[in-house]
């Protein structure tokens, strides 16, 4: 019988297995306590997974040079599979002359005596503990046996308290996430963002070293939308099929799918290599209803723990209050949108039908008033005014045009709409609103190119004044004529004089300019900051 200075080393041994929440520590304080209540040069943990395979291989003992002289680490072959196959406590003075006996890869060290015993969580194996030769050259005798079972039962309870509390923390994760998520969509985030925010979460939650996004694309494909972690340019942007790909696998089960080893992985064959170095992966649907709207993949560095149903079952949950939320906020923004485009066609109607019709009627009134003024001033003004009216009548037609054709897509807005969220864009960084004062047939009579270096110059620009001006207004004037476009940006800042920063900001806007045929150039403002007049004519000639 052990005398009381072993009792209180196995006493202090279960105490300080149960003392952990963390699950990682909790496996390593177990192999590290049961190496000491035994007297052991070596011990390991073996988690169990799928058949006979361990999932996770937790050694003490041998050095880090050691473990990667060895190789991979097993997987549950001889007498690590036979304790599986078999958990009950087993017993051996000679490792070599039981008959499961597999022998040793090259480069491990010497064994002889062993000693296993399966740790049980409630009524399921989660593993078995290893340990081998007993110091001093002896073998392992019964009281080691029953030391080493009463170790595992102590494990097994520690084991279960820090799942619960992993499962207790990480629900309270998902939630969070997921919250974060609706407060995005419905604040207004654009998709990317959100697929970002997705990855990132449930990387960060499931500790996964790489995440990946896909979504449908044509031709029963994936394209791969969002990746972040190892290696993740390699997937980013690559179009796979469904047939063949992980990715696709788990969009045509329509549930979660793992691989113990997606290097190695023979279901798995479609596109480039891309997961060197990495070994366990899951790979969830985000579905809504009968409609999948992306899929997303984990996958952990090789050697690192397999995924577990106890992560598997949350994250596909996840996946799928995500796609969800993305789907309620696609159904809303469509609503929306439909109401947008049935107010600008009643505005545009409006507009056609009163406003056109009232102007055209004053003009033709001053036209015939004018055959009965005398004085010439007088009749020159109301000839001016007529042309006016008929000015202002062009403006509200482009208007009516723009309302009626414009796409509802950031490209196809107009150029009045994108001038104006430039400016408001620019004023959270500026620290004030600027002044927007824009004229002439704006959304009709510029194309889209010169349209398109309006906005660049416009955010250049006013970035300048942000980073260099040190101003508290800024006055931006966009003027269409007969044959030129004028963009004016003002501000009452320090001046050209007042900073020494680069003029490559200045000379891109010069050449951007220059390459539509037009000029541009930068003087003292009426409030004594700077003046940027940019002009381009209408065509090229």
């Amino acid at each position: 019988m052990r005398g009381p200075a072993e009792a209180a080393l196995l006493l202090d041994a279960v105490m300080s297995v149960g003392r952990g929440l963390d699950l990682p520590q909790v496996l390593r304080r177990i192999v590290e306590a049961a190496v000491v209540v035994v007297d052991a040069e070596y011990g390991a943990l073996g988690v169990v997974g799928e058949g006979t395979r361990l999932t996770q291989f937790l050694p003490v003992g041998v050095t880090a040079e050691q473990r990667e002289a060895i190789g991979p680490l097993p997987e549950g072959h001889g007498i690590l599979g036979e304790l599986i196959r078999h958990p009950e406590p087993l017993r051996l003075v000679e490792l070599s002359e039981h008959p499961s006996s597999y022998g040793f890869p090259p480069n491990h060290p010497p064994m002889h005596s062993f000693l296993g015993a399966p740790v049980r969580v409630r009524d399921e194996v989660f593993g078995n503990l290893y340990l081998t030769e007993k110091r001093g050259g002896r073998a392992f005798d019964a009281e080691d046996e029953t030391v080493l079972s009463t170790l595992a039962v102590a494990a097994g309870v520690a084991i279960e308290n820090a799942r619960l509390y992993a499962e207790t923390r990480d629900r309270q994760r998902w939630q969070e996430a997921n919250s974060e998520i609706v407060s995005a969509l419905l604040g207004g985030a654009d998709e990317a963002h959100v697929l970002q925010m997705i990855v990132d979460h449930s990387s960060r939650i499931l500790a996964a070293d790489l995440g990946v996004l896909a979504l449908p694309a044509k031709g029963k494909c994936l394209r791969v939308a969002q990746a972040s972690g190892q290696d993740a340019e390699t997937h980013r942007g690559l179009v796979l099929p469904r047939a063949g790909s992980f990715l696709g696998a788990a969009m045509d089960a329509g549930d979660a799918i793992t691989s113990l080893d997606v290097v190695h992985e023979p279901r798995f064959f479609e596109g480039p290599p891309r997961w060197t170095g990495l070994g366990p992966a899951v790979a969830v649907p985000m579905v809504t209803g009968e409609r999948t709207r992306g899929v997303l993949l984990l996958a952990r560095v090789r050697d690192r723990p397999a995924f577990t149903g106890a992560e598997t079952e949350p994250l596909l949950v996840f996946a799928g209050q995500a796609a969800l939320a993305m789907e309620l906020t696609a159904r809303r923004e469509s609503a929306e949108q439909i109401a947008l485009l049935e107010e600008r066609d009643r505005i545009a109607r409006d507009l056609h039908d009163l406003a056109i019709q009232r102007l055209f009627a004053t003009g033709m009134t001053l036209q015939s008033v004018v055959r009965l003024v005398e004085q010439p001033q007088a009749s020159e003004r109301l000839l001016r005014a007529v042309d006016d009216l008929d000015e202002t009548i062009k403006i509200i037609r482009s208007t009516i045009f723009a309302l009626r054709t414009g796409d509802t897509g950031r490209a196809g807005q107009g150029l009045r709409a994108r001038t104006a969220a430039t400016v408001e864009q620019a004023a959270r960084t500026l620290g004030f609103q600027p002044s927007l004062r824009m004229g002439g047939l704006i959304d009709t009579d510029v194309p889209a190119e010169t349209a398109e270096q309006v906005i660049a110059v416009l955010g250049e620009a006013l970035s300048n004044v942000a980073r260099h001006a040190r101003a508290t207004a800024a006055d931006i004037s966009l003027v269409v004529g007969k044959d030129q476009v004028n963009l004016t940006v003002s501000d009452n800042g320090v001046g050209m004089s007042g900073h020494s920063g680069s003029r490559s900001g200045l000379d891109n806007l010069v050449r951007r300019a220059e390459k539509l045929g037009g000029e541009m150039s930068v003087g003292e403002s009426a409030q004594g900051g700077t003046r940027l007049s940019w002009r381009v004519p209408l065509r090229l000639s």
